[in-house]
């Protein structure tokens, strides 16, 4: 087949012990710490989960430089852990949900606060708050069948050495297989999607030449420099 344009390269993530992971889509859980609600101005009871998307290019591995993107002054880190699909389902149980993970990693969803607030005011959709470029860092992906199941243990990022956001993976309002069984509810999820799973407190701007160092307990850290 001829393609009219140059067929885009798929962005993968390494896969500790070999291989590729090759991602297709990103979704990522809005408020889902209870304290990271209250500082964004919201009530945290368990309200249904709501989720966003970023595509797929917007992933940057760890290690590498992240530029300062356009358009804004206020660039915030959330800090999350990610979980990888690895088969196919819709209207997952719950219970079932664990045998669609493929693995585990941890990973920051990047935001132009400033552009999402602008975006909130407006009932207008957050994607360029959001979906930017390069804003879907990532660590590589742990294997499922090695960590077994991640639901709880302590994630933590520090910015310059200083603890800016800490939590454990068992204050997420909704767990990780609840949200596999919802999200599997609105579409079906495939091979290759990756979930950010929400973030802790402690969400704040970063600046050109800041290091953010992000830790899941079980996991490779994730390091990424402001360029």
């Amino acid at each position: 087949m001829e393609f009219a344009v140059p067929l885009p390269q798929i962005p993968t993530v390494p896969v500790i012990g070999g291989a590729a992971f090759p991602v297709r889509r990103i979704f990522c859980v809005g408020r889902n710490y209870a304290a990271h609600a209250r500082e964004m101005g919201h009530d945290p009871d368990r309200e249904p989960p709501f989720f966003f998307t970023k595509p797929a290019d917007a992933i940057l591995l760890t290690g590498n430089p992240m530029p300062y993107p356009p358009k804004t002054a206020d660039l915030h880190h959330e800090i999350e852990l990610v979980v990888a699909i690895g088969t196919e389902g819709a209207d997952i149980p719950v219970e079932a949900a664990q045998s669609h993970v493929y693995g585990y990693a941890v990973g920051l969803d990047m935001t132009r606060r400033d552009l999402q607030g602008e975006a909130k005011k407006l009932g207008r959709p957050w994607d360029m708050g959001k979906g930017f470029d390069f804003s879907a860092p990532i660590a590589p992906i742990h294997r499922a069948s090695e960590t077994g199941p991640i639901d709880r243990g302590a994630i933590w990022l520090d910015v310059g050495g200083k603890r800016r956001q800490t939590g454990d993976i068992s204050d997420l309002i909704w767990s990780v297989p609840e949200t596999i069984a919802y999200l599997s509810g609105l579409v079906t999820l495939m091979p290759g999607d990756l979930i950010y799973s929400g973030t802790p407190d402690g969400v704040a701007a970063v600046v050109r030449g800041d290091t953010l160092h992000g830790h899941v307990d079980g996991l490779t850290d994730l390091e990424v420099t402001i360029r």
